[in-house]
């Protein structure tokens, strides 16, 4: 009751913290000198050169002298960024901000509504917290794409229409591979139209980017896929997929090697723990995308912005004391900065040994992963099942998920 009572307050406030929020930001981004945005100058930068046929040549030399930066995604989504580099650079930045901003309170206000939250407000006051989060602040930082990616992929996975969703994960895909874990949402709930959507829609991306590009698209696609070293330092702290900490557990590269392939498996098991009894949309998104996390080679700090909605549905659908736990392991780990102050503490991104308190703290992402994957789990198997987008869809009544 007293937390009910807190957020009662502040909910009274909401639409007022969210302004002085976003202008608190808008401060940072107009006098913050760290906020160099340095993977928006990537793709600003690093765009244009898929038309003149070296683009996974190019590197970025400015502010990563110690690795210069690679492009690192597939043609089609060097193709979208070119208009970037048609406008000035401070432009560029102001620009992605704002996108990025209305991209954050899209996530949260569609989250707010799959959990059939009727106070608006409550979308606004989310929005104004989550926004000084890590993974949030550092994709702002960063100028990262992790905040369109995910507000496409929610908006189009929670429609009933199978065209919107498949051609939601299928242009993702398109645009970064890892968004095509997004197609296991489709299998679990049996909607196979979706899933055929998907792929015909990830086909027409990928044959955009060979249509301007046939030599550039075979390089990234039958040369370059699937290397996780160019990406990045697999064993830095700021990989928090479950491949970065096994690796700095162990001191090497775990490759796709027994271990790897354990920790898949370990991952594939608490998926279907959570999926297997629910028809919550919410839930079954956010499983699918903890999945993506805990299995990629390579998930930055800044790719987990996708624990804001798993954060929301712990608070207000998890009625397990599991679920409180890791919300508030959530909290704790992304409200106090832990990647951060490990990447102060580790001598460079490229070496592997590390203190063993450093070591365990760098599984915090992961752990907190699997443990939303047991309190879903867990928590669902107390609950009625609920109707999905497509049963709706395909008795022709009124969807209930939210309209793409």
């Amino acid at each position: 009751m007293k937390l009910r009572a807190v957020e009662a307050r502040v909910l009274s406030v909401a639409p007022w913290l969210l302004v002085l929020s976003v202008a608190g930001h808008l401060f940072m981004v107009a006098f913050q000198a760290k906020m160099t945005m340095i993977d928006l100058l990537v793709y600003r930068n690093g765009s244009p050169h898929l038309f003149s046929g070296d683009l996974y040549e190019w590197r970025l030399d400015q502010y990563a002298d110690v690795f210069p930066l690679p492009f690192t995604y597939p043609p089609f989504a060097a193709a979208i960024f070119t208009p970037m580099s048609w406008v000035p650079w401070e432009a560029s930045r102001w620009i992605w901000q704002l996108i990025c901003l209305g991209c954050l309170y899209f996530i949260v206000r569609t989250s707010v509504k799959l959990l059939k939250l009727q106070d608006p407000r409550r979308a606004m006051m989310w929005t104004a917290l989550v926004l000084w989060i890590e993974p949030v602040r550092t994709t702002l930082n960063y100028g990262q794409i992790n905040l369109v990616l995910a507000a496409i992929l929610i908006g189009t996975l929670a429609s009933a229409r199978n065209w919107v969703g498949g051609a939601g994960v299928g242009f993702a895909a398109g645009i970064k591979l890892t968004p095509a874990i997004s197609g296991l949402f489709f299998l679990i709930q049996r909607r196979w139209m979706a899933a055929v959507w998907s792929f015909v829609a990830f086909v027409a991306v990928y044959g955009i980017g060979w249509a301007i590009s046939p030599s550039q698209s075979n390089k990234f696609w039958f040369e370059l896929l699937g290397d996780a070293s160019r990406v990045g330092p697999v064993g830095s702290a700021i990989n928090q997929s479950m491949r970065g900490a096994l690796s700095r557990t162990v001191g090497y590269d775990v490759k796709t090697g027994p271990l790897f392939i354990v920790a898949v498996l370990v991952a594939a098991v608490l998926t279907w723990f959570a999926v297997s009894k629910t028809k919550d949309v919410l839930a079954l998104i956010v499983s699918v995308q903890m999945l993506g996390l805990l299995v990629s080679p390579i998930s930055w700090s800044h790719h987990w912005v996708w624990m804001v909605p798993a954060l929301l549905w712990l608070i207000y659908e998890g009625g397990h004391l599991l679920c409180k736990i890791t919300a508030g392991l959530w909290v704790l780990l992304t409200g106090g900065y832990l990647i951060s102050f490990l990447l102060l503490a580790q001598p460079n991104i490229w070496d592997f040994p590390r203190p063993l308190v450093f070591v365990l703290l760098g599984w915090g992402y992961p752990v907190a992963g699997m443990l939303t994957l047991v309190a879903i789990g867990l928590a669902t198997r107390r609950k009625p099942d609920e109707l999905l987008p497509g049963d709706e869809e395909a008795a022709h009544s009124e969807p209930t998920g939210v309209a793409g």
